[in-house]
């Protein structure tokens, strides 16, 4: 495996650059930065390149903007595991509530060829259309064991669990958690949400297993009736492990008032 000092002696090549190019185009970077923390002498770069020292935050910056690298790149070849900066902090608890002052790597954006696939009123089972696009790009869950992880998509006219899960929140679904749990919780919070697909779609909701059924429950704020499946006629995907929604309560209400509640299918 090419060592971090290997990588960017090849870049410096390419380039056709040599030591002192490179100490002299330091120099011009240190003179506009008015530090000579900037700055690269030609024995610290051989020994950058050759004896594996690691060079400052300041050199590194001015490698990169030599060698028109990215700098999180180069910092991921020292070991830096920058795009996992957000779900490293996630493990840090905080007994006090924070503002984070970073942006995690990406987004959760539908890519436009994506968002005329689905009909986003309803919700979606993402995996399958995820695909086609590449990983889902958040950087919260990024370093997290994500072989057993899927995502959903909660439809905007989907109320069902309304207010814990608000129409349009992106879910991550652990399906090794598949069994549906009869305790354990003490509050609505705690109580296991599941991700379903039945033959008319996917829904998410409480389970509970009734006379050889199940039993799937919304939300009372939702005014649903809940659904009653056979087993043949339903597969749980997993339970919800973990959501991303906006807080719009506003525009929420206005449009849930358009919205009729949604009829339970016939078991």
């Amino acid at each position: 495996m090419e060592q971090p000092g290997e990588k960017l002696r090849y870049a410096r090549e390419r380039l056709r650059l040599t030591y002192r190019d490179v100490v002299e185009a330091s120099r011009k970077i240190a003179e506009r930065r008015k530090s000579d923390e900037f700055a690269v002498a030609l024995s610290r770069l051989a020994d950058i390149e050759n004896k594996g020292t690691v060079p400052t935050i300041y050199r590194i910056y001015t490698l990169s903007a030599i060698y028109r690298l990215d700098w999180k790149e180069v910092l991921r070849w020292y070991g830096v595991p920058f795009d996992l900066l957000a779900s490293d902090a996630l493990y840090i608890r905080m007994q006090e509530t924070h503002a984070i002052h970073f942006t995690p790597e990406g987004t959760a954006s539908l890519p436009p060829a994506l968002d005329r696939e689905i009909d986003l009123n309803k919700t979606t089972f993402l995996n399958h259309l995820a695909g086609r696009w590449g990983k889902i790009p958040l950087g919260f869950l990024a370093g997290l064991d994500q072989r057993h992880l899927h995502y959903g998509l909660v439809g905007m006219a989907d109320w069902s669990m309304y207010p814990i899960l608000h129409p349009g929140s992106l879910v991550m679904i652990d399906q090794n958690r598949r069994k549906i749990a009869v305790d354990g919780w003490t509050n609505e919070f705690d109580r296991p949400i599941y991700f379903l697909e039945h033959r008319a779609g996917y829904r998410v909701g409480w389970c509970s297993h009734v006379a050889g059924r199940l039993l799937v429950q919304t939300h009372p704020a939702a005014q649903q009736q809940p659904a009653l499946f056979e087993y043949s006629e339903v597969d749980v995907v997993g339970q919800v492990a973990g959501v991303a929604m906006l807080l719009e309560s506003r525009k929420r209400r206005h449009a849930r008032t358009s919205i009729a509640p949604s009829k339970s299918p016939n078991p």
